[in-house]
């Protein structure tokens, strides 16, 4: 963690340490930085029936079409796209895939404001972080997008739509509706934002995926107890696998460890100063 401690090098799988197109974490499972932020893949290469979680940073869909091209095969759209909430870099490139794809939206009914044009979300607080990436997201857009015309409802503790096994946890804090998936068979979590596996308030450790657990980007959440709560959530699962919003993918009981720590101290390591 960013105040004390890093994960070591045996806390990520070597060959997930840069990623320069969709890579490999089991027989149905990819995921891909676009710029700053992962995008994940469900479902065995060259199989129809996928999914897409999360939609990356703007500018960024023809990466995730060649990506899909790459990996399902050409002309094979997604049976769903599932975001875990709507922040404008998980968001960049959704109405864009939607409408080549015409492929059903799942999101919390909580962020259903943000993904149907009527609300925005509250301003960041760049004041909270010392690096650049906290001082430059005054910057970062706000405006909602609206793809209501393909939108649908995501339930908590449901099943995901079109992921057998996986399950929708609740896990505010980070935004209202923020959700990440779990897949209890082999303890695999899809964290989002709820906690994130690089120091994002940096941008090379982020642009170079340097692991890192922390707790949510700083200067987005909006209620950190709970921010907290989500994140010790997830720790009680134990995962044995993390996939997060930003950063490299995590793994083993070393990561578990810290894990635990982060949730144990959260106030301590993750939430800023008068917050």
């Amino acid at each position: 963690m960013s105040d004390q401690t890093s994960l070591t090098a045996s806390a990520l799988a070597p060959e997930l340490a840069t990623l320069d197109r969709a890579d490999e974490l089991g027989f149905d499972l990819a995921y891909q930085k676009t710029q700053l932020v992962n995008v994940v893949f469900f479902g065995p290469a060259a199989e129809r029936g996928w999914v897409l979680i999360d939609a990356g940073t703007p500018g960024s869909a023809e990466q995730i079409f060649q990506a899909a091209a790459e990996r399902f095969g050409e002309s094979i759209p997604p049976s769903a796209i599932v975001l875990t909430h709507a922040h404008f870099d998980h968001v960049g490139a959704l109405r864009e895939l939607a409408a080549e794809w015409e492929t059903p939206i799942y999101a919390h009914r909580l962020e259903h404001p943000f993904l149907n044009g009527t609300r925005s979300y509250p301003a960041p607080h760049p004041g909270v972080g010392d690096g650049i990436m906290a001082r430059a997201a005054s910057l970062d857009p706000r405006r909602p997008t609206d793809v209501s015309r393909w939108l649908g409802l995501l339930s908590e503790n449901q099943e995901v739509p079109f992921m057998p096994g996986w399950r929708c946890i609740p896990t505010p804090g980070h935004s209202p509706g923020h959700v990440s998936l779990w897949r209890e068979a082999d303890r695999t979590l899809i964290a989002g934002d709820a906690l994130i596996t690089t120091l994002h308030r940096s941008a090379y450790s982020t642009g170079q995926q340097i692991p890192d657990l922390n707790g949510p980007p700083q200067y987005y959440t909006a209620d950190w107890d709970a921010a907290r709560e989500s994140v010790r959530r997830l720790a009680a699962l134990e995962p044995e696998l993390i996939i997060a919003g930003h950063g490299p993918a995590m793994r083993g009981p070393e990561m578990r460890e810290e894990l635990k720590l982060l949730a144990h101290d959260f106030d301590k390591l993750a939430r800023p100063p008068r917050y």
